[in-house]
């Protein structure tokens, strides 16, 4: 039998013609390797409904899984009628197709995190070091029972999503305000101070000025250190760059031009495609 490998891919963005491209130089088999998602599923990209309905109907065939990132959950709140659509996304389509309903109420139900083995923990943005894993892992299903709640629950969440504030985490929070930083962390972070306030205007690359007191998230030390590695997208400016430490960055920029990236679990080996990055 054929040694089965588990794949985790960076920001699809929409970029289907790309996402076709990388599953076909890794020779992905359905029958024995398995996908793991890194968010924002959709956006950008020329053909975000065709990437969505092929991410749904891997994970309904469990031979993948995705966690949820921020262009997703904005998807989300357009649908629900909490947010406009961007002027550069070309997610329109998805709204004028009789399966929306069923499309997004599939994407709903997905995670903020995921564990794809026990040596590796999975999020769109990544884990800020004032969190352990355990605590990451309680406070992701805080925010998955609001969204897989009823329509009155998930429109109290959406409605409520947006924000910086508050910017640091806190016990003490409750309600909308703590369900919103903690969507944050997991879907909008790249930059912390030495408590975890969040800044959230930061996107360049690491060679740039960061604002006085802010490093990358992934630079401060965790209060209790992980034995995981940490995948993330979310950061396309870091193009994908090698593993730093105990995390692995997998956004390479493939809707501004750059690659799509997959990261082999079994051997950390990375693959990437150019082809059919930067049609959006």
């Amino acid at each position: 039998m054929p040694i089965r490998y588990n794949y985790v891919i960076g920001d699809l963005q929409g970029c289907f013609t790309a996402l076709q491209s990388l599953l076909d130089h890794i020779k992905f088999d359905e029958k024995h390797d398995h996908l793991w998602f890194a968010g924002d599923l959709v956006a950008r990209g020329e053909d975000s409904l065709a990437t969505l309905r092929f991410v749904k109907k891997l994970c309904e065939n469990d031979v993948a899984h995705t966690v949820l990132g921020n262009h997703d959950l904005h998807l989300l709140a357009v649908w629900r009628g909490f947010g406009k659509l961007k002027k550069n996304d070309r997610t329109a389509p998805i709204f004028d197709e009789p399966d929306v309903a069923v499309l997004l109420n599939w994407l709903r139900k997905q995670p903020l995190l995921l564990r794809p083995n026990p040596d590796h923990v999975l999020t769109h943005a990544g884990l800020p070091h004032c969190w352990t894993t355990e605590q990451a892992e309680s406070l992701a299903f805080e925010v998955a029972l609001a969204l897989r709640g009823n329509f009155i629950e998930l429109d109290q969440y959406l409605s409520n999503m947006y924000g910086n504030q508050p910017d640091v985490w806190s016990e003490n929070l409750i309600g909308e305000a703590r369900l919103r930083v903690i969507t944050n962390y997991f879907t909008r972070m790249r930059l912390v101070d030495d408590i975890g306030r969040l800044e959230f205007d930061f996107k360049a690359g690491l060679d740039a000025p960061m604002p006085a007191g802010f490093v990358p998230w992934f630079d401060q030390t965790p209060q209790v250190p992980r034995t995981e590695k940490v995948l993330f997208g979310h950061w396309a400016a870091l193009e994908g760059a090698g593993q730093m430490k105990t995390t692995i960055p997998l956004d390479g920029g493939c809707v501004w031009g750059g690659s799509l990236v997959a990261y082999r679990l079994e051997d950390g080996q990375r693959f990437s495609t150019n082809a059919g990055c930067g049609l959006g």
